[in-house]
């Protein structure tokens, strides 16, 4: 897969994760679980960018004697899984046109 289409993808999970309810990275990687594998080396990078791109906040609380970071979609993050929902149609139309059984003989 080219990885900036993966890229892409992953930070669009990390944003559904959290859109119910802020969560923290263990969280994260535990809720993405069932669906598909990421490892803390991966959703760290994702969520700093997330967080410069303004799309999610952070905060900070201790929890068991450690500062534990928790993350909270914002309105900009809102924004962008609604638009990516509106594009993936787009992509599942293309690839259903390049997966298409073909109908007829090529002569």
């Amino acid at each position: 897969m080219d990885v900036q289409l993966k890229r892409g993808l992953l930070e669009i999970c990390v944003l559904s994760a959290i859109k119910y309810s802020e969560s923290y990275g263990y969280r994260i990687i535990k809720d993405m679980q069932p669906y598909l594998k990421i490892s803390e080396s991966t959703l760290y990078p994702i969520l700093k960018r997330l967080e410069e791109g303004k799309m999610l906040t952070v905060r900070s609380e201790e929890y068991n004697g450690r500062l534990r970071k928790y993350y909270r979609i914002t309105d900009l993050g809102r924004k962008r899984l609604d638009a990516f929902a509106q594009e993936w149609k787009e992509v599942m139309s293309v690839y259903e046109f390049v997966t298409r059984e073909e109908s007829h003989e090529q002569n």
